[in-house]
């Protein structure tokens, strides 16, 4: 059975450059980036040359950079060092953010007392700048802001230069989870005075397991992590060289390849809506997926029916795409984003579906994911009016 893959929001499959890269680092550069003989200086060689490649293109410093496993480790370490070590007893967030921020700030709540403060999004999935900004001048408390730039969910993109330039007015730290972001689109950190972002590798072709986290370096953020004094004593324990490498190499064929990827995508998700609305009679999109003004990679579909099973028979045809975020997939209610933005109506009688695209993406595949939308949902027609009859 052929398999169609549109659940890139998740993960993406890994670029064949990215493989051979790796592969050569573990067969040749073995060695521990913390010794002093050639080896190891080989393997720091690769680890100073990828934090540099990274830095020129957000820029910013390579001092900047921090080697992670990923973007839950870099938002966890972010949120509570801010909160251990640099003051912080209040936070501005919203129900719009991923579960290891929403979960991280809870626990800061929890085990630390931190004041949290929620920005409601409207049906649309947008947040209030003027509440936000009102929510800055009411208080003098130590304060972080952490709002995504692009929501995961529904695609939703912050105007995160403004809103960093709304915290630093009002002398508020600001950290942005730009997991969805980093390599889509062009980020210039010297414009966006943004202290601290976060990346996954594995969102743009790279591997799992490794990420980094940008970390404005008068911040004065402190590792939470402890032991040696790797990654700056900002992330104590051995680097994952081969990942590293790895994100080094996605990150440059992101970069090189970036117009000619979104406008391929773009044109994949224009066509996915085109079908869907010519196909599935009462399709509704979620936030603001189905415009222009959000990320190219998301699209959110709301099923005219209710149908729990939609992601498991999609499956049986081959095809993978999500109904919710990869952290909350098996969930048995709806996520806190769709909870925020969608009606009581919709959450009883709809169903969500999150599909999200690469440049690996084809027509083809659209076809095959529109068409078997239209023979589930006949069928579950068919089955719902055989239920009532009998």
């Amino acid at each position: 059975m052929e398999r169609i893959y549109l659940d890139n929001a998740a993960t993406t499959p890994l670029d064949d450059e990215v493989i051979d890269c790796m592969v050569n680092v573990l067969r040749f550069n073995y060695g521990n980036p913390s010794s002093t003989h050639s080896l190891g200086q080989e393997a720091k060689t690769i680890l100073e040359e990828v934090r540099r490649k990274i830095a020129d293109s957000l820029r910013v410093t390579p001092g900047e950079i921090v080697f992670t496993s990923c973007g839950t480790e870099s938002n966890n370490m972010i949120i509570k060092s801010a909160v251990n070590y640099l003051g912080v007893e209040r936070i501005i967030t919203s129900a719009l953010e991923h579960k290891c921020v929403a979960e991280t700030c809870l626990e800061m709540k929890k085990l630390k007392g931190v004041e949290l403060v929620y920005l409601r999004p409207d049906s649309n999935g947008d947040l209030d700048l003027v509440k936000l900004q009102e929510a800055l001048k009411s208080s003098d408390k130590k304060t972080l802001v952490t709002l995504m730039h692009a929501n995961n969910e529904i695609g939703n993109l912050l105007d995160i230069e403004k809103v960093a330039h709304l915290c630093k007015e009002n002398n508020t730290l600001f950290h942005s989870d730009t997991v969805q972001t980093m390599a889509h689109l062009d980020l210039d950190f010297s414009k966006i005075p943004v202290d601290f972002a976060s990346c996954s590798a594995h969102k743009f072709h790279g591997p799992k397991g490794a990420g980094f986290a940008f970390v404005r370096k008068s911040s004065g953020l402190k590792g939470i992590i402890t032991g040696g004094p790797q990654e700056r004593s900002l992330r104590a324990g051995t680097e994952n060289v081969t990942g590293i490498a790895g994100l080094g190499k996605a990150w440059e064929i992101a970069q090189e390849k970036m117009e000619d990827y979104k406008n391929h995508i773009q044109d994949i998700k224009n066509y996915t809506i085109q079908q869907l609305k010519e196909k599935i009679a009462g399709i509704k999109f979620n936030g603001r997926s189905a415009e222009d003004s959000s990320l190219y990679t998301v699209l959110n579909l709301l099923l005219p029916y209710k149908n729990p099973l939609i992601g498991l028979q999609l499956d049986m045809k081959g095809i993978a795409i999500s109904q919710g975020s990869a952290c909350s997939s098996g969930a048995s209610k709806p996520s806190m984003v769709l909870m925020s933005v969608l009606s009581e109506e919709d959450l009883d009688n709809s169903t969500p579906v999150r599909v999200s695209f690469s440049h690996f993406t084809q027509k083809s595949d659209i076809d095959a994911f529109v068409n078997a939308l239209e023979e589930i949902g006949q069928q579950f027609v068919i089955e719902k009016a055989d239920s009532l009859h009998r």
